[in-house]
């Protein structure tokens, strides 16, 4: 039996809340459910699963949303960020503490992950006649937990032992099947994995391969991207210089609403999100016009960055350019303008792609029929898509695409007139299953996504 999830985003609280802890409770709860199920045969006989495998696909924790990266400016000593050198001692130092800031801010939640592998779960025992034995003691199913790493993560896929200390604090806090050498980005790199994986005919990633605002493929997974920049210097900073220039001036919820950044969906909708509570909080026009400036002013100085201007191609409209126009706040432009702009920077450079299905159509787990499910994460956005499907081979084989979905805090711009700014808070949770040999009556696959209100 095979759990796959992903997008968990668990941060040390500085920038936005990670998802509660209830949502832990329930899936440990379902993790009970799913493997009494899985123990029906496909004889019709009851046969307790000996064993689960949880694979945690990418961003689970998340070191890019914390504040912590912005204790030092450019130019002084122990300057760190995401793209500066990471052989610098100063770079695993500052992960190493924003780490731990993690593991403690999410103590009570990582708890319930590792208590999963310390056999709390159990089935019932079975009778001779392959029924559940209610009189007999329960049997502990052995739970094996996986790390693959994403664009929030990836931190923990370089090489070294800095990071290997560090991915060791890890492994000892969820109780991970990992070693502390760097966590897989891709399953050719993990024998174990890949070995797993071909048991239920799954090919997985987290899927960041095919978004250009969150990987570099030059530079590929051991390297930052734009995504970091814009997330550190404009969402993380944005906050903190609100506060520390006109805390006083301003409503406490409203200071407080802009640690929400980072849950803002789409994230390109950014500028809506500020002047929505700027209208909520009844923020003064003065004040108003000093946060349009200050957020222009952040935003030249990030669009200035020598790690931005790097992805800058003369000539060619691309992704820092899609950026520069979207993240304007000055009165020339419009929310009707800046919605267009979100929309259209989606659809230009995939950062907000809301289908990644095209791209399983490529991988080679898929083309060699090796795959009959390929799954990703990374765009928070869960679907089941039929892919392909052989009825007539020796072995007929259903191919399909599916998204891991998240578990995320939300404040989703609506759809109707987003020119009022209008967005909605709700919390979702997805799992996939997967089956092999005749557990859970035959059944390949079943997956479950759900939303809850704060």
């Amino acid at each position: 039996m095979l759990i796959i999830i992903s997008d968990i985003h668990l941060g040390d609280g500085t920038c936005g809340k990670p998802i509660t802890t209830a949502a832990f409770q329930l899936f440990t709860d379902r993790l009970k459910e799913l493997a009494r199920n899985a123990s029906q045969r496909v004889d019709g006989k009851y046969r307790p699963v000996k064993t689960m495998d949880i694979l945690m696909l990418g961003d689970i924790l998340d070191p890019l949303q914390s504040t912590l990266w912005l204790e030092k400016g450019p130019g002084e000593s122990g300057y760190v960020r995401p793209w500066t050198d990471f052989r610098a001692p100063e770079y695993a130092a500052k992960l190493g503490d924003i780490t731990n800031a993690i593991l403690k801010h999410n103590q009570e939640s990582i708890a319930i992950l590792k208590g999963l592998t310390q056999e709390n779960i159990t089935l019932p025992s079975a009778s001779v006649r392959g029924k559940v034995d209610k009189n007999a003691h329960e049997i502990p199913v052995k739970v094996h937990l996986h790390y693959m790493v994403g664009n929030h993560d990836w931190y923990y896929h370089l090489p070294g032992p800095a990071f290997d200390n560090i991915r060791a604090v890890i492994v000892d806090a969820f109780g991970l099947s990992n070693s502390p050498k760097p966590f897989p980005h891709e399953l050719k790199e993990s024998a174990k994995l890949s070995t797993l994986l071909n048991r239920y005919k799954v090919y997985a990633q987290h899927g960041d391969l095919y978004d250009s605002f969150n990987y570099c493929k030059e530079k590929g997974r051991n390297a930052s991207s734009l995504g970091d920049a814009f997330a550190i210097e404009i969402l993380n900073r944005f906050p903190v210089e609100v506060e520390r220039q006109m805390g006083n001036e301003l409503p406490p919820r409203f200071v407080e609403s802009l640690r929400e950044l980072v849950n803002i969906r789409p994230v390109l909708a950014t500028p809506l999100w500020i002047n929505s509570q700027m209208r909520q909080n009844n923020v003064p026009a003065a004040e108003q016009k000093k946060l349009k400036d200050l957020w222009d002013d952040m935003s030249n100085e990030f669009l200035k960055m020598k790690f931005v201007q790097e992805g800058n191609i003369p000539f060619k409209l691309d992704a820092v350019d899609g950026l520069e126009m979207a993240i304007r706040l000055t009165d020339r432009v419009s929310f009707k303008t800046i919605d267009s702009l979100v929309v259209w920077i989606r659809k230009k450079f995939g950062s907000e792609e809301i289908t990644f299905a095209r791209h399983a159509l490529k991988e080679e787990a898929f083309l060699d029929r090796e795959a009959q499910f390929v799954v990703y994460g990374h765009t928070h956005h869960y679907e089941v898509i039929p892919l392909d499907s052989f009825p007539g081979a020796l072995h007929p084989t259903n191919q399909m695409y599916i998204n891991s979905g998240t578990w995320h805090p939300y404040y989703d711009l609506a759809i109707n007139k987003p020119e009022e700014q209008k967005f909605i808070p709700y919390q979702v949770l997805t799992y996939l299953s997967f089956y092999e040999n005749d557990e859970r009556l035959g059944r390949r696959f079943e997956t479950w996504s759900g939303s809850f209100s704060e």
